[in-house]
């Protein structure tokens, strides 16, 4: 089991955002979280990457209890994080990007004055191949599409070796065909680097497409938990996320 939470409970003065969630996942597994707005879905995510800590309950990584480390210590471990809103360097160019986070899970220094720079070239080369962005590699950040820069941010974190991805609604403000593109890639590399994915979603389309078990999220407890056509067929979770009555 590469991640099992236990239990985790959070509460922000009287409302309990995350209820006794407890949920298990396998190597290589493609787990969707879904659930109405307010859910405690992105509450969940900031649990397990420690932005914010827990009142109660335990988050294991290979056997390794995470519910007590910083952030940065959570991604030396190798589990790496997509936010809703893009997390990038604006300002340094695609290539660096990718080169810098080569150095920092090496722990080595970067200096564009030093000839440590020419350090991964081919590694950086290999990953920006891999997302589709070796031929904007000399371009800044900042410049880069929507889709692109989430493209680029999913590029990081294959470049700090991460073993678990976790997806905070991964195409929120992209249209129809990034969408489509984005899946398309996180799904293909999933595939080829047997990744673990635990993501959220909204678009329904795409969680019953990359997902192989779905987890529904309501009120801060999860309501179920099973495969695609399992999840569609739940009379619970039509009720409760599709507004259908038993």
């Amino acid at each position: 089991m590469i991640l099992k939470i236990i239990e985790l409970t959070k509460s922000f003065g009287a409302l309990t955002a995350v209820n006794h969630v407890s949920l298990e996942l396998k190597q290589g597994e493609r787990v969707a979280i879904i659930g109405p707005n307010g859910a405690g879905k992105t509450t969940l995510f900031n649990l397990l990457t420690s932005y914010i800590s827990a009142d109660s309950g335990k988050v294991l990584f290979k056997g390794e209890d995470l519910t007590k480390l910083k952030v940065n210590e959570i991604i030396r471990k190798r589990v790496g994080r997509s936010f809703q809103i893009v997390n990038i360097y604006p300002n340094i160019s695609v290539f660096e990007s990718i080169q810098i986070t080569l150095f920092a899970r090496n722990k080595r220094i970067y200096n564009i004055f030093s000839p440590a720079n020419t350090l991964y070239l081919e590694e950086t080369k290999n990953i920006l191949k891999e997302v589709g962005l070796l031929e904007l590699a000399d371009l800044p950040a900042g410049f880069l599409s929507h889709g692109d820069k989430k493209r680029l941010e999913i590029g990081m974190i294959l470049a700090n070796g991460a073993e678990l991805v976790l997806l905070d609604e991964p195409t929120a403000g992209m249209g129809v065909e990034e969408r489509i593109n984005t899946m398309s890639l996180i799904k293909e590399l999933a595939e080829k680097e047997n990744l673990t994915i635990l993501f959220t979603e909204h678009d329904m389309s795409i969680v019953f497409s990359l997902a192989r078990r779905i987890a529904v999220m309501h009120q801060g407890e999860i309501i179920a938990d099973g495969t695609p056509e399992e999840i569609r067929e739940n009379s619970k979770v039509r009720e409760v996320y599709l507004g259908e009555k038993k």
